[in-house]
């Protein structure tokens, strides 16, 4: 009976090793990507503070901006959401906690449209019945320009034609690798800032150069989202998969006193049978 025991748990014991190897990996994969995507943020956390000092300004100059469509929208129609989720699981809550917030964001505009960025999140989606606008799936692990200008262009179409009348960003803000906060940004209509006394002198026309200028801020506004949005994911995959390989060190310090006690048991039982045998034999 004690060896079909000690079999069965050192087959556990080896079970528990093999998940331990694999969780230890992903951790350090984890933090490996984290570091990468951190410094890529840092970087664009610099470009789009200098991009939104030149918006402001050069919004601030312009006189005559109501009429532009990025201030004023064609309708009164829905708001469009573009949801940022992963395209693969093992991180925590990330997922189920950003669709939830997305959810009651919503709830509170009388039309909302989604737009997906990530696989992930069309699964969370089907239990608050909503349907996407579009799916984006296969982002790589640090978004680029290519990414933010896809996901814009299909939501600024949509702008310019009147279906939607505004756009708004759901994504996870990386604070420290301990600390993730879930945000709604709006993204448009833009107000106008009053920030801004240059006297301009614009090629071809004050008109394309704004809107020039608007289409960088806003795709690098999207591809800081994005870029906050994977350091997060990276941030709650490692803390996971940490807490994964802890959980499977407690188990196996568990399953190693029991194999021991259940070895030192038997091993009692077979000298006292011995010892039992040779007084017998007196």
């Amino acid at each position: 009976m004690a060896g079909a025991g000690l079999l069965d748990i050192k087959r556990r014991i080896k079970s528990v090793n093999n998940t331990r190897k694999i969780t230890k990996a992903m951790g350090l994969v984890a933090t490996s990507k984290l570091r990468k995507t951190r410094q890529q943020l840092s970087l664009n956390d610099s470009y789009l503070e200098s991009v939104n000092k030149l918006t402001e300004s050069l919004v601030g100059s312009v006189e005559d901006i109501n009429n532009n469509i990025y201030f004023n929208p064609k309708s009164e129609g829905a708001i469009l959401y573009i949801l940022m989720t992963s395209d693969s699981g093992l991180c925590g809550g990330y997922n189920g906690n950003t669709v939830s917030f997305f959810a009651s964001e919503a709830s509170r505009v009388h039309d909302a449209k989604v737009m997906v960025v990530g696989q992930k999140g069309l699964g969370y989606l089907k239990k608050y019945s909503y349907e996407t606008v579009a799916e984006y799936v296969e982002i790589p692990d640090i978004p680029t320009v290519k990414e933010a200008k896809i996901v814009y262009e299909h939501a600024i179409k949509l702008y310019r034609e009147g279906k939607i009348s505004g756009i708004r960003m759901i994504y996870t803000d990386f604070i420290s690798p301990v600390k993730q906060e879930l945000k709604n940004i709006k993204l448009l209509p833009l107000e106008k800032s009053s920030k801004g006394n240059l006297t301009l002198l614009a090629e071809p026309s004050i008109d394309e150069v704004l809107e020039g200028t608007l289409e960088v801020y806003l795709k690098s506004l999207i591809l800081n989202c994005m870029l906050n949005s994977k350091a997060s994911e990276q941030s709650l995959r490692m803390s996971a998969m940490d807490g994964a390989t802890k959980n499977a060190d407690d188990l196996l310090d568990a399953l190693n006193t029991k194999y021991n006690r259940i070895r030192q048991g038997a091993i009692t039982q077979e000298i006292s049978e011995i010892v039992g045998g040779a007084e017998a034999q007196k």
